[in-house]
């Protein structure tokens, strides 16, 4: 438990950012589904409010709790990407969520902060040599990517298997790669590209080559692109208005309330309105930051780096994907998308980051 007076060490500042843009996400979606979908909104709301009191106890438990838990944490992480994967509630031809009675939880984005643990607390175990990490040094590290990684992929869902190499790599640079070891994986990587193009689904192809051209299948793979382009360059400097914008509410854009809602601010708010959330963004990225150089030890440094790492690259992927780019490979922006599991899972990490920071101060 904590005293009243390590309250004042919690960052509100963070928490309020994060709970503004969550606010203006709930907003936009109302707009872009008011009509087909109007009590979508209602159920972010809810969500929002599930994340906030799910927030508390991970504020409250000190972080090294979960350190000394990481990997039975991670372990149960594991099955439940299996249970998923083999007997998973099924849509849009992949298997990614649990029914548990009154919702479904998708088990990736629970895995997301199991994985972050676990690789924190092994980065932490060892003596980590001063000249950096070898290929040797980084086969435990690629182990606990391998398991989620792979199972993740196999939903299919690229998208977010891919936030997770991006994590894992943010985590392993920043504790340093010796160059000569980061060359040899660049170049096994470069030379992994063909493998990994036949494996890609026919779908996951031709969301890759319309990223190149989007006009080669206007009506189909390049669909998606064209008209978030349209939303987001039909909303001019202060845009239409709210409710007003046309794309999403007419139904032209797909999947505008998850994963290309942030056409449906720019197209309703316009670059001004666009500008001022990537700035509340950009405040977040800093303040996390913050917590993370303050961080009074290794695991919490490397834990809180982790979570930043992956709002920042849900961010850069969301609004490389939805301005062209960066090719369309489904991954939500943090706080303004909708989805419950999504919603609830960054403000878990919300929560690791104010625990972080706040016991900095403990002793």
């Amino acid at each position: 438990m904590i005293s009243k007076r390590y309250l004042f060490q919690i960052d509100w500042l963070l928490l309020a950012i994060a709970v503004a843009l969550t606010i203006i996400g709930v907003v936009n979606i109302y707009s872009a589904t008011h009509i087909h979908q109007p009590l979508l909104y209602k159920k972010q709301l809810y969500w929002l409010g599930v994340a906030l009191l799910v927030m508390i106890p991970v504020v409250v438990i000190n972080y090294s709790v979960f350190e000394r838990f990481a990997y039975v944490i991670y372990a149960i992480s594991i099955v439940t990407l299996v249970v998923a994967l083999l007997w998973g509630h099924s849509a849009g031809g992949s298997r990614r969520w649990l029914y548990l009675g009154l919702f479904y939880f998708q088990p990736s984005e629970f895995a997301k902060i199991a994985f972050m643990m676990a690789l924190a607390k092994y980065l932490t175990s060892r003596e980590l040599p001063r000249s950096g990490l070898t290929l040797r040094e980084l086969a435990g590290p690629s182990a606990l990517l391998a398991l989620p990684f792979v199972l993740i992929a196999k939903q299919p869902d690229l998208g977010t298997a891919l936030i997770f190499l991006f994590v894992f790599a943010s985590m392993l640079l920043v504790v340093r790669i010796r160059l000569k070891t980061l060359a040899v994986i660049c170049a096994g990587l470069l030379a992994m590209v063909p493998f990994v193009w036949n494996s890609l689904k026919d779908y996951q192809k031709a969301r890759l080559l319309s990223f190149l051209d989007p006009t080669m299948d206007p009506l189909g793979s390049g669909y998606h692109i064209l008209q978030s382009k349209i939303a987001i360059g039909s909303g001019g400097f202060l845009g239409k208005g709210f409710t007003q914008g046309t794309q999403g509410t007419l139904m032209f854009l797909p999947a505008h309330h998850t994963d290309f809602i942030f056409p449906v601010l720019a197209e309703e708010w316009g670059f001004v309105g666009s500008f001022v959330v990537l700035l509340l963004f950009l405040f977040f990225i800093i303040r996390g930051m913050d917590i993370t150089g303050g961080a009074k030890d290794r695991f919490g440094f490397l834990l809180a780096f982790g979570i930043i790492s992956m709002i920042f690259w849900h961010t850069v992927v969301n609004i490389g994907m939805v301005t062209g780019l960066l090719p369309v490979v489904g991954v939500p922006l943090p706080f303004l998308s909708y989805g419950g599991s999504f919603l609830v899972t960054t403000f878990v990490g919300i929560g690791l980051l104010l625990n972080i920071g706040m016991r900095r101060f403990l002793f």
